[in-house]
């Protein structure tokens, strides 16, 4: 199995980042480029086993380690 995590900024959080590609891309001429936001992406191998029960841990260590929930957003997928 392996998981698939995906962390943004949330989008009430500055985002200096994700502004400073947003203004390159525009500078570089691709013209219409929204709110770009910059974050983390993360593939995670786990040994099989039950999929619900590596959710649940995956979703704990996003919450406490992986992510600052107070700032980011994450997004969990667990695929066979």
């Amino acid at each position: 199995m392996k998981a698939k995590i995906i962390i943004t900024p949330k989008k009430a959080v500055l985002d200096p980042q994700g502004k400073t590609v947003q203004n390159a891309l525009a500078h570089m001429g691709y013209a219409g480029v929204g709110d770009v936001h910059v974050g983390k992406y993360l593939e995670i191998e786990l040994a099989a086993g039950d999929a619900e029960a590596a959710r649940k841990q995956l979703d704990e260590a996003c919450h406490k380690f992986l992510s600052n929930p107070v700032i980011e957003d994450y997004k969990l997928e667990i695929v066979d």
